[in-house]
């Protein structure tokens, strides 16, 4: 699988990448790049530092920033990501996978770099997908045509949906 090397000129276009939450880097003074939107960066050799008060879609890239418990949103704080955790999302390259925790009824999409027996998504069939997830996990209208307890319907119904490439409406014809 060949995934392109990300650095301070081009991680900005078009990339997935989740930032781990900082709280002890101070920008050197006059040496940070400053975004139209306020945000602060500053690069080193082995990746970005960002100070910003926005995270998720940024611009045409999907930035998550992994905080600590006392992050809230809206509030400024500084990510540091390396250049290696940067992922094309514009791409045709299936590198991603669905994460799904059916307890607390979350999904998150996860990038990959070495093999993996997870079923493999471009960035954008991995939306797609999660938003379908999130429609079952959400409501249960959709289960009321079944046998099978809920919980058993969502797990087999999602747990193949995100292995496969098969449709939902076809895998939730299996069931019925």
């Amino acid at each position: 699988m060949f995934l392109k090397t990300y650095n301070q000129t081009n991680f900005f276009k078009h990339t997935f990448c989740e930032f781990q939450q900082v709280d002890d880097f101070q920008f050197p003074e006059n040496t940070y790049y400053k975004s139209k939107s306020n945000s602060i960066y500053f690069y080193t050799e082995k990746g970005v530092y960002r100070k910003s008060n926005h995270w998720g879609r940024v611009a045409n890239c999907r930035w998550r920033l992994i905080a600590n418990n006392n992050y809230k949103n809206q509030q400024f704080v500084i990510g540091f990501a390396k250049w290696a955790d940067f992922y094309p999302i514009n791409s045709s390259e299936k590198i991603f996978f669905i994460k799904v925790d059916f307890e607390a009824k979350k999904t998150t999409i996860q990038p990959t770099k070495e093999e993996t027996n997870h079923y493999l998504f471009t960035y954008t069939e991995a939306q797609k997908r999660i938003k379908q997830i999130h429609h079952l996990l959400k409501d249960d209208k959709w289960a009321n045509y079944y046998d099978l307890k809920i919980e058993e319907l969502r797990f087999n119904i999602i747990t193949e949906f995100i292995n496969s490439d098969i449709s939902l409406q076809e895998i939730k014809s299996k069931f019925n």
